[in-house]
């Protein structure tokens, strides 16, 4: 990832946080509500910017807020780490919320729209 996507992608990050919307040069977003496993819902906002597509979700009371990364099916998103984070893998009316760590992905939650 180039330093000036980074930034763009921080930027981006930063104002969906703080509640200020979206991004100037979002293009578009969707937010959706998933009804996943032992009955718990999890929101997730996409943003599709022109150099960049994030989701930001909210699981265990705490907002994570996930870059796109390349999938051979659905849209994957995950923070560029090298350390355990969140993946929130969606296609077609569900999702899978992973757990990645350097040893490998473990699912914690199975989602649908219902």
């Amino acid at each position: 990832m180039t330093r000036a996507a980074r930034s763009l992608i921080l930027a981006a990050v930063a104002a969906v946080s703080v509640g200020a919307g979206l991004p100037a040069k979002a293009q578009s977003y969707a937010t959706r509500t998933y009804l996943c496993d032992r009955g718990v819902e999890v929101p997730a906002t996409y943003v599709v910017g022109p150099d960049y597509d994030l989701v930001v979700i909210n699981v265990d009371g705490r907002q994570q807020t996930l870059v796109s990364e390349p999938s051979a099916s659905g849209a994957r998103y995950s923070w560029p780490s090298d350390g355990s984070v969140y993946v929130w893998w969606s296609k077609d009316d569900g999702a899978t919320l992973l757990w990645k760590t350097p040893e490998g992905e473990v699912p914690v939650l199975t989602c649908i729209i219902p």
